[in-house]
């Protein structure tokens, strides 16, 4: 027997728009890293698709076991708290590391170009 047809249809619904609109969400994030012309944008596109998608597929995930079970299944916002705190630090981590490397480069071309006006 399946247990998705004991399933109440509210629940059911409810759990199909979240899942589609989780994936559609995550995908357009990722249509963004391929599309946005700048390592800064391309980084914060994935950023805002990862953290809200995840969030409506666990919501997914709870209405849908909690329907199942006939009790409230809460376990599954731990990992959306672990997702909404972890992705936008490694986003800022990400960042910080390429604006050093930019800067850096930066410093360099310009040292570059600083000795060959004296030559």
């Amino acid at each position: 027997m399946n247990p998705a047809g004991e399933i109440p249809a509210l629940p059911a619904i409810l759990t199909v728009v979240l899942l589609v609109s989780g994936a559609v969400v995550t995908l357009i994030g990722s249509f963004g890293l391929l599309r946005l012309p700048s390592f800064y944008e391309r980084v914060h596109a994935p950023t805002l698709g990862t953290t809200l998608g995840t969030a409506c597929i666990v919501s997914a995930s709870i209405i849908y076991f909690s329907a199942l079970g006939n009790r409230l299944v809460l376990h599954e916002l731990l990992i959306i708290v672990l997702v909404t705190v972890t992705t936008p630090i490694s986003l800022m981590v990400l960042v910080r590391a390429a604006r050093l490397r930019d800067g850096a480069e930066d410093d360099e071309i310009s040292s570059h170009k600083e000795r060959n006006k004296h030559l």
